[in-house]
């Protein structure tokens, strides 16, 4: 068996081996548990309990084999995470504890907080699937961590440039995808803070001017996301073929989205004549781009990211999102939605200082 040991674990060159990665993704996907734990943030009360009464409950009255095996792979991408994060602790086992020690924990104070949510429940069995996904994960990264963690620096030295803070990057690729999962938004669209801060929309609907803003959301986000996406592709790679697949995948997620959590007849209904003009203007417009420097990539990128993230924001009413959050509200992802509807409203206040750090540094 392989460990994470200090003295066997991985290269710190940054050309071989991206190590900052696993940290990245472990905060990044512990904020995302934490907001899936709590949302949606609103209705707390006191219940005149202690949040540790919990612990010693009795097995609760209502429970399914689905939650408890959803509650333990929740949690075990965490462990592997954490575990391949911490590999310099020294020690064979000491990733792994700790990882398993810092899920637990986690888990812990989330369902201790739960105890104010009248929308939750509290509950020690939680509490015990997720430090066992915890350890589950840890395990897997003392297993084969370091064998993970080998194929990861072949395919970040083949496919990513040689640029600053290139694994930033790749999580914010990911967060993004991580948006299309969301099928009542605008396609591609970014920024929308309007219902976080319960603004009404300043444009009423009417179809022109729908299908000009949404036009125009698509054609900026394609070029912003399309050229940040290419700045981050290594020089041998042919970024014509790297941003089709990209893009393919991209739209491949919003399509399974759509039919899984909303209705199989509803798969295509973001293909809408402004997503399929957005689309080509845009694909169009970035094919010209991928031919300039990578610093006037990046600047274009930011100007792109800024343009969408204005005109997500005076968007009409998008007339398929009531439809598609009515069917989120009758199943059981209204908190993944909240989820992938946040990520979607921070992503370019989050690019943006990223682009801007990584001007500087090209």
């Amino acid at each position: 068996m392989s460990s994470l040991k200090p003295t066997e674990g991985f290269a710190t060159d940054y050309q071989a081996v991206p190590t900052r990665l696993p940290r990245y993704l472990a905060l990044a996907y512990a904020a995302l548990i934490v907001y899936a734990s709590l949302h949606p943030f609103s209705d707390w009360r006191d219940p005149g309990l202690s949040p540790l009464a919990f612990l010693d409950a009795a097995w609760p009255r209502y429970w399914t084999a689905f939650d408890l095996t959803t509650n333990v792979l929740v949690y075990l991408p965490l462990g592997f995470l954490l575990a391949l994060a911490m590999d310099r602790l020294p020690g064979r086992w000491t990733p792994a504890i700790a990882a398993l020690l810092l899920g637990a924990m986690l888990s812990f104070c989330l369902e201790s907080l739960q105890t104010w949510l009248p929308s939750r429940v509290a509950s020690n069995l939680d509490l015990a699937c997720n430090s066992l996904g915890a350890g589950i994960g840890a395990l897997l990264a003392w297993w084969q961590g370091e064998r993970f963690f080998d194929r990861v620096s072949q395919m970040h030295r083949h496919l990513l440039a040689p640029i600053p803070h290139a694994e930033l990057g790749l999580v914010l690729i990911g967060m993004w995808l991580l948006t299309q999962l969301s099928p009542e938004t605008i396609l591609f669209g970014a920024g929308d803070l309007r219902y976080l801060l319960e603004i009404t929309p300043a444009v009423p609907y009417a179809a022109p001017s729908f299908f000009a803003i949404e036009t125009g959301i698509i054609v900026c986000n394609t070029i912003t996301i399309g050229l940040i996406t290419r700045t981050l592709l290594a020089d041998r790679n042919s970024p014509y073929l790297a941003l089709s697949v990209f893009f393919a995948v991209a739209l491949s997620i919003r399509t399974l989205a759509a039919a899984i959590l909303v209705d199989p007849l509803q798969a295509l209904v973001w293909l809408t004549p402004g997503a399929g003009l957005g689309l080509m203007i845009g694909g169009g417009i970035l094919s010209i781009m991928l031919l300039l420097p990578a610093l006037w990539r990046i600047a274009l990128a930011g100007l792109a990211l800024m343009a969408g993230a204005v005109l997500v924001n005076l968007a009409p009413p998008n007339p398929y999102s009531e439809i598609a959050m009515a069917a989120w509200r009758q199943g059981h992802f209204l908190n993944f939605n909240g989820l992938t509807r946040l990520a979607a409203s921070i992503w370019p206040f989050l690019a943006l200082p990223y682009l801007m750090v990584l001007g500087r540094r090209i």
